[in-house]
Order: C-alpha cells, then structure tokens, then sequence
C-alpha cells in the first residue's frame, strides 16, 4: 500500500472510534511521523493531504525541512537537548518535549531573538517509565507554573508516550489520565488561556488515544511504513 491507501484506511479507524464515543472526526488532526524515512516518503505524505509532519532528530529532519517546509506544518516530537534548541526553533511550528527548565529556558531565549512564540506541550511520563521522556505526574502543576511566567511560550496541550503493549486497550488507564492531568491543569487556572490539546496515541494504539480524548496523533509506521491496525486489515 502507499501512503494515500494507507491513509484511507487510518481515516476509516478514526472515524469508527470516533463514533464510539460521540466525538467528531474534525477534532483530530494526524501528524506524519517520517524520521527514518526518504525524501520520497514525505513527498508522499505531502501529497496525500495531510498537512503535518513529525521529526525528531534535528540532524535528519533538516534536509527534509529544507525541501519541504513552505508546504507543512513541522512538529518536533523527539527528545530535545538544549544545545539542538538553536536548529528547531523558527523551523518547527510545534515542540512536543517541553520536560524540564532548562529547556524552557532556552526555548525563551531563542523564540524572544527571532521576536516569535512557540507552541510547546507538556510532555509527562504518565506510565513512569524509566526509559521515556517527560514530567511525573506529581512534577507537572509546578512546572506548569514556571512555564506561565514566559512570554515566548505558548502551551497548547500535553503529550506522552503510552508503553507498548500487544494488546492495545491496555493503554487506555496512560491516557485517560493525561487527559484528567489536562483538564485539572486548566482547572488551577495555572494559564490565562485554556490548555486545549491532547498529544497522544501512535500507530499501535491510537483508537484507543481517541476515545480517551487525544487531539493530535503521531503515526509512522501505520502511514508510512509496514505496520497494522489492531483488529483490521493488515497493513503490509
């Protein structure tokens, strides 16, 4: 299959799980995951409609950035260093790994040179995995705190990575608790603006991510490489 099937196949799934718990298919946008994958696949990808591609090695992503920039939107959804914060901010419109003070810092310095904001989600570490990225739970709210007090950050929402499991629905408790993080977070008023969205859910689980709530997938494999969907046709 190529990007454009595989991509109608996703859309179906959406809109199933979308049906089963009364939300509409237009609050979920999907974002492209194409790190390890050529030219020709973003083109691809491009090419299919969907507007949204996802990066997260800062070396790789920028010879795609370089060629296909004015035509997406580019998120970066890797772990990033401080020291790499120089080569996404004014390229990628959204950061997905606002974990830690340091990195905010630099994100204020850097976005406050180019006169910009930036739109960051929270990422945390909801499961407590040791070899995920992200916030605990319980580190969130004063982290949120410093964060409100910058002028070049924008938080829109939160993120985290649910572990993999073979059987999908196992994921669910990860994100349901984001999502009651999310709404807790706004209700601390923490931001005088409300934290809107959801980062969560990839190929292996992302029906189960929107019926929990999730507002932006980071899909690979699903899309753009060999991967399945649980209890559908296989992708191959």
């Amino acid at each position: 299959m190529n990007v454009q099937d595989r991509l109608s196949m996703v859309e179906r799934c959406i809109r199933e799980a979308c049906g089963r718990c009364g939300r509409s298919g237009e609050e979920i946008q999907i974002i492209a995951v194409t790190k390890y994958t050529t030219m020709e696949t973003v083109e691809q990808v491009l090419l299919s409609g969907i507007g949204h591609v996802g990066e997260s090695r800062t070396q790789e992503a920028q010879s795609k950035w370089e060629a296909f920039h004015p035509r997406g939107t580019w998120h970066f959804i890797g772990h990033l260093q401080t020291n790499k914060v120089k080569d996404v901010i004014g390229k990628f419109e959204y950061i997905h790994s606002l974990d830690r003070l340091s990195l905010m810092k630099e994100i204020e310095k850097k976005a406050a040179d180019l006169n910009i904001v930036v739109n960051c989600f929270i990422q945390v570490n909801v499961s407590g995995e040791e070899s995920k990225q992200g916030l605990s739970p319980e580190a969130l709210f004063s982290f949120a705190q410093e964060v409100s007090r910058m002028k070049q950050i924008r938080v829109v929402g939160l993120m985290t990575m649910a572990p993999y499991e073979i059987d999908a629905e196992a994921t669910r408790p990860v994100f349901r608790e984001l999502k009651r993080l999310r709404n807790e977070l706004n209700a601390r008023d923490i931001f005088s603006y409300p934290v809107e969205h959801l980062s969560m859910g990839m190929s292996n689980d992302f029906e189960v991510a929107i019926e929990e709530g999730a507002t932006w997938l980071r899909l690979g494999s699903v899309l753009v490489g060999k991967g399945s969907i649980q209890g559908k046709e296989a992708l191959t």
